[in-house]
């Protein structure tokens, strides 16, 4: 069959998911033969056995939300008894995830091997009680459990870096988790494995950060000693009101994190950029300084200490 006439059928018939296990496009009218020649000939990706994806569509997808739609292929490739936690369960409850892969990862109450599980899955081992899932239902109609908002902080707080669990625990806080509520579930339930961590993580998280990159600028600041820094300081000029993702009013500095989507996201980028050029100019006319982080910062913190105390240098010979 050639590549258009097939291509032909999948905008005819493909169901209107994204993901779509072999079944659905069976009684879409996608047998077995048709979904073989797009797999080979490369207008379909099968994501794993029963799950498959048009590349046309997998392909526009940002790297996160493609680690998302794998957990979907999971929950269709194998009945839907899984229960997600951990990453999985972030990404279901529509966390920001940063830097923790693509693998899907379920709890069992038993002992599963990787090759049964799959290389693509990680299974953990623990007792999950009713209070610990919740359940989704996706736009086909499938429900999907997975691990309760609360026990996936504290799950993810257990086994991931500091800083991925905490742009996890930071969105869950913004989304209505609360710290005295984690602290109590840490402290009362039986899972020991992890606790410090955990501890560690929770006296970490702050739900003023917006983004990863606010996240990790956070603690880079506060790995560095300067806790003078405070998140979502609002600052009136004669522009209005601006908020700024840190800033230390003492000696006048502000700290924004640029990530791509600031500019991208709802306006034109250069509609965006006018804006924070005259924002920015505003806050000059006020007496404030302003440096800005992107993403490749974040990994040399010697290079933004300098930054900022050079910042400091300049705004105490200003004021002198």
């Amino acid at each position: 069959m050639k590549p258009d006439k097939i291509r032909e059928l999948l905008d005819e018939r493909w169901p209107e998911f994204p993901v779509a296990a072999t079944q659905q496009l069976s009684r879409a009218g996608l047998e077995d033969r048709i979904l073989t020649a797009a797999v080979r000939t490369g207008l379909v990706i099968r994501l794993r056995r029963g799950a498959y994806v048009r590349s046309t569509y997998w392909h526009g997808l940002k790297p996160w939300v493609r680690d998302g739609l794998l957990v979907h292929a999971h929950h269709l490739s194998t009945g839907g008894a899984s229960r997600y936690s951990h990453v999985s369960a972030a990404r279901l409850h529509e966390c920001q995830v940063w830097g923790a892969g693509p693998r899907v990862h379920v709890t069992t109450g038993y002992a599963n091997s990787r090759k049964s599980a799959g290389e693509d899955v990680r299974t953990h081992r623990a007792r999950l009680g009713s209070t610990d899932l919740t359940s989704f239902l996706t736009s086909d109609g499938r429900e999907i459990l997975a691990t309760s908002l609360a026990r996936t902080v504290l799950d993810c707080a257990r086994t991931l870096p500091l800083e991925q669990a905490a742009v996890i625990g930071d969105h869950a806080l913004r989304k209505g988790a609360d710290l005295p509520t984690l602290r109590r579930l840490l402290d009362e339930g039986p899972e020991k494995r992890g606790s410090r961590r955990a501890r560690l993580l929770l006296d970490s998280l702050d739900g003023r950060s917006e983004s990863a990159g606010e996240t990790r600028t956070r603690l880079l600041l506060h790995s560095l000693g300067r806790r003078n820094f405070t998140p979502q300081v609002e600052i009136l000029t004669s522009v209005g009101l601006f908020r700024a993702d840190f800033a230390d009013p003492g000696s006048k500095i502000i700290i924004e994190f640029d990530g791509a989507g600031k500019y991208t996201d709802y306006r034109s980028t250069d509609e965006v950029l006018l804006a924070e050029r005259g924002r920015e100019t505003a806050l000059i006319e006020e007496g404030w300084l302003v440096l800005r982080q992107v993403w490749t910062h974040l990994d040399r913190p010697a290079e933004l200490n300098r930054r900022i105390q050079a910042m400091a240098e300049r705004s105490r010979r200003r004021s002198a």
